[in-house]
């Protein structure tokens, strides 16, 4: 897949998104198979689809029909941004009702804010700005799990911080404190206490633990301190999703939050775009690998009649889904898309093909041991 297709798969996924929420009608159109997700699954389309989209959008100097396409989906983006903000909009989204999950998601449109704070805040004209301000800082009220979900609140305060609002530091400093207690060595950390062998080290951990970091880095704290090892982690963490593509660019479906397909790899995606990558894995190699899950997994169907996507790994399979999956829970699959926020002459998109470790391997080619790091 080169960074067109790249390009037209991700812009396919949000197109239903941003176009029904610009001209305020989301509420009708996405489907909400579950009654008790009906409070919540808009949002999660919105806040996960930015959160992929994000660096594509901010990204500057594109030319031709990227830029054209670039353009039309910042207006998408900055009407959305509105219409989700705005307390008399149809399309006015849930920020503070309910048991927590406004918090989840009000998280990943946060981090696309800190992906992309020009298009998605500081262009956008003072009303909306307050309704954004006011819509995140709403999500105060929850009190986050001892989970995963401590970088919600902290990714909360780092939008606010990118955004010159006023920002507390104890979200941080908790969520800090509480993962360098469950890091259980070789790139992974706990999800809480004991280590859970899924997928949320890619989904939410590592992405959002470096951002939130990386963003507070200048506050005089100690998060710049603490940032080498988390981005050392990270880069480890990296190169083990790296090894878990199989060279038909299938890979282990194991854990929840299955349905988020190729969301898997938002730890993956954040390296590249991060350049954070260890030194003996390639950015070719990489752009070879996800392409080969993009394209495995888009192959068996992602979307219903009307564009949304269908839940499942391979086609529709329901089943797969956990009671807290909805239609817009899928939407974090957008995160595999951020090495789009790369320029198209970055070495990403312009190196010669190369295989991907698994690849490599299951060809006989010799290649020295992996080794735990610390």
């Amino acid at each position: 897949m080169a960074r067109n297709d790249w390009l037209d798969l991700m812009l396919k996924i949000a197109d239903p998104i941003l176009t029904d929420l610009a001209k305020r009608r989301l509420h009708e159109t996405l489907p909400v198979e579950k009654p008790d997700r009906a409070a919540y699954a808009h949002l999660e389309a919105f806040g996960r689809t930015l959160t992929g989209m994000s660096p594509w959008l901010e990204l500057e100097g594109l030319t031709g029909g990227e830029a054209a396409l670039q353009a039309r989906y910042r207006a998408l983006a900055a009407e959305s941004m509105d219409a989700a903000t705005d307390p008399g909009s149809p399309d006015f989204m849930n920020f503070s009702e309910g048991y927590g999950q406004s918090l989840v998601d009000a998280a990943f449109l946060a981090h696309a804010i800190v992906r992309a704070p020009n298009t998605l805040y500081r262009s956008l004209d003072r009303r909306v700005q307050h309704n954004i301000s006011e819509a995140l800082k709403a999500t105060r009220r929850f009190e986050p799990f001892p989970s995963n979900w401590l970088f919600f609140s902290a990714m909360i305060e780092a939008a606010l911080l990118v955004m010159g609002e006023t920002y507390d530091t104890a979200p941080v400093d908790r969520a800090a404190e509480a993962f360098e207690r469950w890091y259980a060595g070789d790139g992974a950390y706990g999800d809480g206490e004991r280590f859970h062998f899924d997928y949320y080290n890619s989904f939410v951990i590592h992405p959002m633990y470096v951002d939130v970091l990386d963003t507070f880095a200048g506050t005089g704290q100690r998060y710049a301190a603490l940032l080498p090892a988390v981005k050392k982690r990270a880069a480890r963490f990296a190169a083990v999703l790296e090894r878990m593509i199989a060279p038909d660019g299938t890979y282990p479906v194991i854990g929840r939050s299955v349905c988020y397909r190729f969301g898997a790899f938002h730890a993956l995606a954040h390296a590249v775009l991060t350049d954070n990558l260890p030194e003996d894995v390639q950015p070719a190699q990489v752009r070879c690998g996800l392409s080969a899950v993009i394209a495995r997994t888009a192959a068996g169907g992602m979307f219903d009649e009307n564009g949304f996507l269908k839940a499942g790994v391979y086609g529709s399979q329901p089943s797969l889904g956990e009671g807290y999956i909805c239609t817009g829970s899928l939407y974090l699959c957008e995160a595999v898309f951020l090495p789009l926020g790369l320029a198209p002459e970055h070495p990403f998109w312009t190196d010669p093909d190369a295989a991907w470790t698994g690849k490599k391997i299951w060809s006989g080619t010799d290649l020295p041991a992996d080794h735990a790091e610390d």
